[in-house]
């Protein structure tokens, strides 16, 4: 799809159509009094004709409107135009993109980017505008036969200039979204997969043909070198399965080899079943999406890399299967960390942060920045936030709170949670330095305490992304998120470099 910035006159543009926005209580935007001034009171009308009342993300398209340019003219509410809230302006542009395709409409130009949104200017609103575009043609259909009948693609979208604003500026907050919504697609992707296709090994197969397309140094490591390694809890929860378990490691270099890495760590369990513990048959469909925090920390270096961000950037995935089988990990086995931790396995079922502790330990030959680990890991996460914000916790508030302000900034938001000591004790094993469970009271918070005691030595965040990372049901598909978080974090690490 094509978006670009342009100056246009909502009057005088002669496209195939151009979306304007109207407000509760009949009010207009500028572009849209233009049209009603230009029309003789047609927008007016419809207004207080009542056939749209302006709220968030109604639609009305218009056809030959009088002295007007346009084939057509889309409206979309955009709320009362004193609340005009974050939210709402996205969900107002992804009704109108979705509208357009609907309506088979291939181009148009949007006079929506200079929305008032409380707190925001127009470089933000043009962001999301272009990314709310660009995600409205995401499909994952390839195995329906037939394939549905599609809606209409829409191809060519242009952002008109808000007068008095800069084109480069804007330019740049396009391309931005557009990087971010190609590494959400590509997240969405990767998890919409199903098991029998997305295997350890495939998934380490499109990481490092996505590394070799974009300049990103590639290493997969097997069961071979992870013995070496002593990554027996990674090797411990895939020891259940026929497929190998693969260590994905990406490494972008963006800056001088000396500046320390930001290193994103994601969990790729691409099919868990609960091992020995196991699940419930009710949806364990949906563990296919176990690995939606190693699909998103692989689209972030790939949305940093194409972007030509000036920091280092290492993503580690560690990938496996948990299945239950004669040489699966059983309830009250004992395996040895990497960095020597002994773990009693009490419930393996909480196989996620088995293998992120490995890799959290394999992460500090980077000597790192930053460590970020992002996880479909407790069910408790999901009672606790529901599916509109990400658990966060860690042992470093100025990282939390960076994080904090990407997922505000993205529309992506995370929420802290505690990580007093006080939670460790639920972790105490009578036979081993810690147990991998802490019983039902704070789930998330005792996996985090977990992972705490293998990141130790680095500043570390942990995101719990198991509400957020995908929708049930008849909409059932992975939502790509937190990749718009994790981007947006680079995209601010990247402007300080540059101060």
């Amino acid at each position: 799809m094509e978006i670009a910035v342009k100056p246009s006159n909502p009057v005088t543009e002669a496209g195939a159509c151009i979306v304007v926005g109207v407000f509760e209580d009949q009010q207009l935007t500028p572009a849209a009094a233009a049209l009603d001034s230009t029309s003789h009171g047609l927008i007016s009308a419809i207004l207080q004709q009542g056939d749209l009342q302006g709220q968030v993300g109604q639609t009305l398209l218009l056809y030959r409107v009088p002295q007007i340019k346009a084939e057509r003219v889309l409206l979309v509410g955009l709320g009362k135009v004193k609340k005009c809230t974050e939210t709402g302006f996205q969900k107002a542009a992804a009704a109108a993109a979705h509208a357009l395709q609907e309506a088979h409409i291939g181009a148009a130009v949007f006079y929506l980017a200079d929305t008032p949104v409380s707190g925001h200017d127009v470089a933000w609103t043009t962001q999301i505008l272009a990314r709310s575009i660009a995600e409205s043609g995401y499909r994952f259909d390839k195995y329906r036969t037939p394939p549905e009948k599609p809606a209409g693609e829409l191809g060519r979208a242009h952002i008109a200039l808000p007068e008095g604003m800069e084109e480069g500026a804007l330019q740049q907050a396009v391309a931005r979204a557009q990087a971010i919504a190609r590494a959400s697609a590509w997240a969405r992707d990767l998890a919409n997969e199903p098991g029998n296709v997305c295997t350890p090994s495939w998934l380490a197969d499109q990481a490092s043909a996505m590394a070799h397309r974009l300049g990103i140094q590639a290493s997969i490591l097997g069961p071979e070198e992870m013995e070496v390694l002593g990554m027996r809890l990674l090797l411990g929860v895939a020891s259940g399965s026929s497929q190998p378990p693969r260590l994905i490691v990406l490494e972008y270099h963006g800056a001088p080899s000396g500046q320390a890495p930001i290193v994103l760590v994601g969990k790729g369990l691409t099919f868990d079943a609960g091992g020995i513990s196991l699940k419930p048959g009710d949806k364990m469909d949906e563990m296919k999406y176990d690995m939606c925090g190693g699909a998103s920390v692989l689209a972030a270096i790939q949305a940093a890399a194409e972007l030509k961000l000036p920091i280092n950037v290492v993503a580690v995935v560690p990938a496996s299967e948990n299945l239950p089988d004669g040489k699966a990990n059983k309830p009250g086995d004992i395996q040895k960390s990497m960095n020597g931790l002994t773990v009693e396995i009490l419930n393996t079922d909480a196989e996620g942060r088995l293998i992120l502790a490995d890799a959290l330990t394999y992460v500090e030959r980077f000597k790192p920045d930053v460590v970020i680990d992002v996880a479909t890991l407790t069910g408790a996460c999901v009672i606790a936030l529901g599916h509109h914000a990400a658990g966060l916790l860690g042992n470093n508030q100025r990282l939390i709170h960076d994080l904090l302000a990407a997922g505000r900034e993205g529309l992506d938001r995370a929420w802290e949670m505690p990580l007093w000591e006080e939670y460790e004790e639920q972790l105490k094993s009578p036979f081993a330095d810690l147990g991998n469970i802490g019983g039902r009271p704070a789930g998330t918070i005792t996996a985090a305490c977990f992972l705490s005691r293998f990141a130790e030595n680095y500043h570390w965040a942990h995101l719990d992304i198991a509400g957020v990372a995908w929708k049930s049901g008849e909409k059932k598909g992975a939502t790509g998120r937190p990749v718009p978080l994790l981007v947006n974090y680079l995209l601010h690490r990247a402007a300080q470099q540059q101060e």
